[in-house]
């Protein structure tokens, strides 16, 4: 099994209640076993129109599952909790994304591994910190 660190963030509706809920979703795909769970932050939205603060977080899993595959489970729980698209960073019940997928290197239109923001923004970095 591959160690996996996401990130999870919340700014719509109850916020934690969404994160709890988004963990709970994620506990339950087979293939994959929570490891750590970062505390969670409340945190300023970076880009987008305006809007309110964010929870964040992140999350260690360890996965047999493909990077791709984890990621349309991760798709599949953002839409199954609400997240609708709607403008670039606008407000959202629900984000969930792959920062690490063990050493692996993906730059693809579907997936960039390591997250190509994640290093510039600390709203990611403080939790995955607590986790690593």
């Amino acid at each position: 099994m591959v160690s996996v660190y996401l990130g999870v963030g919340s700014n719509l509706g109850n916020r934690r209640e969404n994160i709890k809920k988004a963990v709970a979703l994620l506990a339950g795909i087979p293939g994959i076993k929570l490891s750590k769970i970062s505390s969670l932050y409340d945190t300023l939205p970076v880009g987008g129109p305006k809007q309110r603060n964010f929870l964040n977080g992140a999350i260690k899993i360890k996965t047999n599952l493909s990077p791709l595959r984890l990621l349309g489970y991760l798709k599949g729980i953002e839409k199954n909790l609400g997240r609708k698209k709607t403008v670039k960073n606008g407000p959202r019940q629900i984000d969930l994304d792959i920062l690490f997928y063990g050493n692996t290197l993906i730059n693809t239109k579907e997936l960039r591994i390591p997250h190509p923001y994640m290093f510039k923004r600390d709203f990611v970095l403080k939790p995955l910190k607590e986790i690593i």
